[in-house]
């Protein structure tokens, strides 16, 4: 049974990840690193990178929240809810260095918010294993992902570059820790599924 209290708690987080800039305890990676020299097209390519990042970090909240309102374990929900708290930091992270690149936030983010937010409901209602399994192959897609990006950043760009590296190490912690509490391996057409509309996401949110 889904508590009033948590409905609360998920649109108060809506709100505020749409609406409100970010937090982030730690320090940005690579803010004591002096801003490069960079064309307008490499300042495109940056900006438009960070803003995809961004999205992802807005769907993980609404991922967590979605997973997390309808979990039936509590260690599973603290779980989602401190991996939550970290997506947060990259939230804040990506949306300054977008800012400083003199770029946008996606225009589609309530959207991207909806969206995820629904398919988290749909993961925690389906089991805590499974809800788990979703998790980690969400993590390990999106480590992929970015993975890709540092290939695609100029190589001068180091402040967006130790942003990507430090995301890429928090992601693959989150996946680890939701395999130690006994996430499942999601079947084969589901990660297929997963990827395909990840690439969706995230060729859309390049440009818009």
């Amino acid at each position: 049974m889904i508590h009033i209290d948590k409905i609360i708690i998920g649109f108060d987080s809506a709100l505020r990840t749409l609406l409100t800039p970010a937090q982030t305890l730690r320090p940005v990676p690579g803010s004591s690193l002096p801003e490069a020299e960079l064309t307008d097209a490499e300042k495109q390519l940056s900006s438009a990178l960070m803003r995809v990042n961004h999205v992802g970090e807005v769907c993980a909240q609404a991922l967590y929240q979605g997973q997390g309102l309808t979990a039936r374990n509590n260690d599973v929900q603290q779980t989602l809810m401190q991996a939550a708290r970290e997506e947060t930091e990259h939230l804040a992270w990506t949306e300054r260095r977008i800012a400083e690149l003199g770029g946008r936030k996606s225009l589609l983010n309530p959207l991207w918010y909806g969206s995820s937010f629904a398919i988290g409901v749909v993961a925690g209602l389906l089991g805590d294993k499974w809800n788990l399994g979703f998790l980690a192959e969400t993590e390990h897609q999106v480590g992929t992902h970015l993975a890709s990006h540092l290939e695609r950043l100029p190589l001068q760009d180091e402040k967006s570059r130790a942003i990507v590296k430090q995301m890429s190490i928090d992601e693959a912690s989150h996946a680890n820790m939701a395999l130690s509490y006994g996430g499942a391996e999601l079947p084969l057409p589901v990660k297929v599924t997963m990827k395909l509309g990840s690439k969706v996401m995230t060729h859309t949110a390049y440009w818009v």
